[in-house]
Order: C-alpha cells, then structure tokens, then sequence
C-alpha cells in the first residue's frame, strides 16, 4: 500500500469513527440537543477534526442514516434472493421485515423515520450527495414495494383499478404508523385489551393486503 493510499485508509477509518461516536451522541441524547461539541467529546477529537471531516451536524445525520437504509436494503435483499412467492405474499412478507428492522435496530428505523416525517431540518448545509444518496437508497425499498405490485397484478392476484405507487405510497405510510403505535402503546395494549403485538400485526398485515387483492 502507497503513502496516498494508507492516508485514504486513514481519513476513511477517522470519518467511519465519527459517525460512531455521532451515533452513541443522536441515540442516547435526542438528534435536537445533540451538538458537535458531543460529537467531538465522545469520538475523542477536537471540534476543528469533526469539521474537516462533516461540515455540519446534520450532514453526519445523514450518514447515519444512509448506514440504516443499507441495512434494511441487505435484509430486503436477503429475502428477495431465496423467495419464489407471489406478489402479494411479497408486499406482506416486505412488512414484515420491516418490522424486524424497527425491533432489531429501532434506533437506525427511527432515525429515518424521523427524517421522512419531516420532524427535521436538513435544506441547509447539507452537501447534495449525502442528501441525493438518502433518496436514492430510499427509492430502492419503494421500487421494491412497486414491483411486488406489479407482479400480483401480472398474476392476476392484486386488483388491477389501483394506482401503484399511490398504493405504494399509502402501503408504506399505514405500515410506519401501525409500527409507531404498537410500540408507544405496546404496554397499554397488553394490559387493558390483552392483545400481543405480534396478533395485532397478523391481523394489521390482513387488512392491508386485502383491501389490494383481487
């Protein structure tokens, strides 16, 4: 390995460490009253190296979430690769991974989901292309969720009236807030109406698929 290569190897290694300490600061403290001068102190820098690397708080943000899509992206592809269901089963079996992905690494999925709420900020300082590979990676799960569609329809089990990516768009939006309310009312639900969340996912997922079947 050349000098210039080991230097990349280097600032590679120190930026990949900034995003790890970012991550301990956004998930114990809250994206809102998290600071760079946390960032700094927790990744054991000076505030000057964090800005060499991020020019902004909110564009370590963004890398954090990029590592959460390329997460629930390789989950995704994990199933794709050894199903042969239909296309329905697929948009189903889609919420369930994406459930698994909200109770294995809830902080990554709120993370985005924050981001995708609108909750924050992000229209300054933000350099385009951590932005555009959000949206980017954020497309790959939605065009999953398109072609799981379109392959029902092909075979005649998905009602051919509906449009695909408004039916895309509401299957994502229902499936985000079933998640958020089991989990804030998990406790609630348990105790006063003695229902599970996972019982309440099967009849969740039932629901939703039946108002797109044929």
């Amino acid at each position: 390995m050349g000098v210039s290569e080991r230097k990349e190897k280097e600032k590679e290694i120190r930026r990949n460490d900034i995003i790890d300490a970012a991550e301990k600061v956004f998930f114990s403290k809250g994206y809102d009253l998290a600071t760079m001068d946390d960032v700094a102190k927790t990744a054991e820098f000076s505030k000057r190296t964090i800005y060499v690397y991020f020019n902004s708080k909110e564009q370590i943000y963004f890398e954090i979430m990029i590592r959460g899509y390329k997460l629930l992206i390789s989950m995704i592809d994990e199933y794709v690769s050894n199903s042969k269901d239909d296309g329905i089963t697929k948009v189903r079996k889609l919420g369930e991974v994406f459930f698994c992905f909200s109770k294995h690494h809830p902080n990554y999925f709120y993370a985005i989901m924050n981001y995708e709420n609108g909750e924050l900020d992000f229209s300054s300082g933000i350099p385009d292309k951590s932005r555009e590979q959000c949206y980017e990676l954020g497309e790959i799960i939605f065009q999953y969720l398109s072609d799981f569609l379109e392959q029902g329809i092909r075979e005649k089990i998905i009602r051919e009236d509906i449009d695909i990516k408004s039916t895309a768009i509401l299957l994502w939006s229902f499936t985000v807030g079933i998640f958020t309310t089991l989990k804030k009312k998990k406790n609630y639900i348990v105790e006063v109406h003695h229902k599970s969340v996972d019982e309440l996912l099967e009849v969740a997922f039932n629901m939703l698929t039946k108002t797109i079947e044929k």
